[in-house]
């Protein structure tokens, strides 16, 4: 990357990364998705109850292998042959978890996470409930605001995430949100976190990639 680029780059992850911190929340960097899954290991304990938020973030670094390693006690949401009943169970221990790692629709200068969802359990699990949560992202989520942040989902992560779960949504075929009233809609819950009670909660690590919607 042509190294003015770089600068500003750097420039904005370091506003954000400080911002993180003075709303208590832990924030690193790291280079790619080797280093994010080293610093993943680092949070985590051997034995932990870990659980997941859905995210394509962490499929792609990789996240969800090394969950199901054995050195954890993983509640896995997409193990095969699993009931309806059974994935409700899970998002339900959730609360109950160790920690929880998820990704965030959009994450502001200010250090704000920015989310929406579905059902609204990845959501809930983020504010209240698990021990520590982990949120992996690139550095493609940073955005200037929530008015940018709001944007970021109509634009990018809703009609993604809606074509990612073979939705029947009009922004699937538009690409963009028209606020429908569709059965399919996943645009449900809106949550913003502006900043957090327990310091030692949440932990934000930034990877110096483009990953997820």
């Amino acid at each position: 990357m042509d190294s003015n680029l770089q600068f500003v780059r750097s420039k904005k992850v370091e506003r954000t990364l400080k911002n993180l911190e003075k709303n208590n929340m832990k924030g690193y960097y790291v280079q790619d998705e080797k280093e994010a899954l080293e610093k993943i290991r680092s949070l985590l304990k051997e034995g932990d109850v870990v659980s997941v938020g859905g995210s394509a973030t962490l499929s792609e670094i990789g996240a969800l292998d090394i969950l199901k390693k054995g050195e954890y006690e993983y509640l896995d949401r997409y193990a095969p042959e699993l009931t309806p009943k059974e994935i409700k169970d899970i998002y339900r221990k959730s609360f109950f978890a160790d920690a929880y790692l998820t990704s965030s629709n959009a994450i502001t200068e200010q250090g704000e996470l920015y989310n929406v969802d579905g059902r609204g359990n990845r959501v809930a699990a983020m504010i209240y409930g698990p021990d520590k949560v982990i949120v992996v992202a690139g550095i493609n989520k940073i955005v200037k605001n929530v008015e940018e942040a709001v944007e970021r989902n109509k634009s990018i992560s809703g009609p993604a995430n809606n074509k990612r779960l073979n939705k029947t949504t009009p922004c699937t075929k538009t690409g963009y949100c028209g606020d429908c009233h569709s059965a399919d809609r996943i645009c449900n819950e809106y949550v913003l976190i502006k900043r957090q009670l327990e310091a030692d909660r949440i932990h934000v690590i930034l990877v110096n990639q483009e990953l997820g919607y």
